[in-house]
């Protein structure tokens, strides 16, 4: 059934990443696949990376519940640009400093670090293979996948799964051709996210540099990855290549990511509001 009730949205992005933000918490939004296609087609839709949908709270602690769907419709339960979006966003509403949300990978805190800068508290990263997930048994610090050039990845969960490949020279990995072997590789049941990662001289005994590009599963190719960033960091610091705190720069700008001695990792970085707009009715088949 078509849906008539015209959307408003915001698009944002975090370095590039870019989302179509739905506000669900005082009528319910429903999507199927096929809608969030339409919705994110750069062609005849919006665009975007992922579509992300404010849900109200589950529980008595998040103030909101963040949704997010690829641009192929599938769902996913973490994004750390959509995060920051997301928290600027309630954070600006609400006129306070912090905000605690709710997303599938669990509780998520964000503070603002400045003008339009966020910081969000990713967790935990998960290291066992069980938690990757991988089909099976292994040492996820070197994980026995090879495809062209990229070999000897390492895996690491930050609320979706990671492969971290280290490289002398990012730029001339042809992303766009391993990328999507990789993503569907025999060894990921839930599919991966690729990084390819090169690290660059240190700024200084406690601030690595580390360049990296990402292909996304479910989108392919984007400016800026998260969670990909605070997997690169953490894949780099167990292999001995990066202090714990590290700017990672992607394609779209940089984050700075960091593994605290509690074992949770810190993203900051920017945000932005490219437009606000509403959906036709035409885009909800």
């Amino acid at each position: 059934m078509t849906q008539t009730t015209a959307w408003p949205f915001r698009k944002m992005h975090g370095l590039g990443n870019d989302f179509v933000v739905f506000d669900a918490r005082t009528r319910a939004f429903d999507l199927t696949p096929a809608r969030v296609r339409a919705i994110a087609d750069r062609r005849t839709g919006v665009g975007c990376d992922q579509l992300v949908v404010i849900a109200p709270p589950t529980g008595k602690v998040g103030d909101a519940h963040m949704l997010i769907y690829n641009c192929d419709g599938s769902e996913v339960a973490a994004c750390g640009n959509a995060t920051r979006c997301v928290a600027w966003q309630l954070m600006t509403e609400s006129g306070g400093a912090g905000v605690v949300i709710e997303t599938r990978a669990g509780l998520l805190d964000a503070e603002a670090r400045g003008p339009g800068m966020v910081a969000v508290d990713m967790g935990r990263p998960r290291l066992d293979w069980r938690d990757i997930p991988l089909a099976q048994a292994g040492d996820t610090l070197h994980l026995g996948v090879r495809v062209g050039p990229l070999e000897d990845p390492v895996g690491v969960n930050m609320g979706n799964p990671h492969a971290v490949f280290f490289v002398d020279n990012v730029d001339a990995i042809d992303l766009a051709t391993v990328g999507p072997v990789l993503e569907r590789h025999a060894l990921f049941p839930e599919r991966a996210n690729i990084e390819v990662a090169q690290v660059l001289p240190p700024l200084d005994a406690d601030m690595g540099r580390i360049r990296m590009r990402v292909w996304e599963r479910g989108t392919g190719i984007t400016m800026a990855c998260g969670t990909g960033a605070c997997a690169t960091l953490v894949a780099a610091a167990r292999r001995g290549l990066s202090p714990r705190k590290a700017e990672v720069i992607l394609d779209g700008g940089s984050l700075t990511i960091e593994w605290l001695a509690d074992d949770h990792v810190l993203m900051t970085g920017p945000v932005a509001t490219s437009f606000v707009g509403t959906l036709d009715p035409s885009l909800l088949p």
